[in-house]
């Protein structure tokens, strides 16, 4: 059964499981690096410019973000790495998205986005390991492939393979390449 894409909403943020909206929804969450494009992926897979809020600013998610799309509930984690933000802040995010990863019964699966222009960070290596480790079903999704010259794609593609040793799905909020490739992956997690 295909998702009604159009049948969405943002329901709440939370930074701790009491905030958590209390559905029984199935939760696919979103985790990445900060600015790496969580927010724009959930922006082109409901067609909608506005609807998760973006920035060009790292660290602008603060909190656990939760959007229902029909059936589904798409979890805007907190990006990890780089952000401007205050070292406080940032202290808080390991254990608001460990405890969100780890407590949350409704979560099927992780979308791990990682930015296709540069080699995956340490952070991004570790919280790949991580999702092996927690036998968490994942798919790896390279974005910002617009900003990249097509010759450059399997290039590009073999760095990421090579440090995090799975093929990511190349993606684009701009073009929408990969969209339907992602939302084909997401009803697979779902059923």
């Amino acid at each position: 059964m295909a998702l009604n894409l159009h049948n969405a909403e943002f329901l709440t943020s939370a930074v701790n499981q009491q905030g958590y909206p209390p559905h029984g929804l199935k939760e696919i969450a979103l985790v990445g690096r900060s600015n790496v494009g969580k927010s724009s992926l959930i922006n082109t897979l409901v067609g909608r410019k506005k609807f998760a809020r973006t920035s060009n600013q790292p660290g602008r998610t603060q909190t656990i973000n939760f959007y229902r799309v029909d059936t589904l509930c798409l979890v805007d984690l907190p990006g990890y790495g780089f952000a401007k933000v205050p070292e406080g802040v940032r202290k808080k995010w390991g254990p608001m998205i460990e405890g969100y990863l780890t407590g949350r019964p409704n979560l099927v699966g992780v979308l791990h986005l990682v930015d296709v222009r540069h080699k995956p960070t340490a952070d991004d290596q570790t919280m790949n390991s991580w999702l092996r480790e927690m036998d968490m079903p994942y798919v790896l999704i390279a974005t910002k492939v617009d900003k990249i010259s097509r010759g450059k794609y399997g290039q590009h593609s073999k760095v990421i393979r090579e440090c995090l040793g799975v093929d990511p799905i190349l993606f684009s909020a701009e073009s929408r390449q990969g969209r339907e490739q992602v939302l084909v992956l997401i009803h697979d997690m779902m059923a």
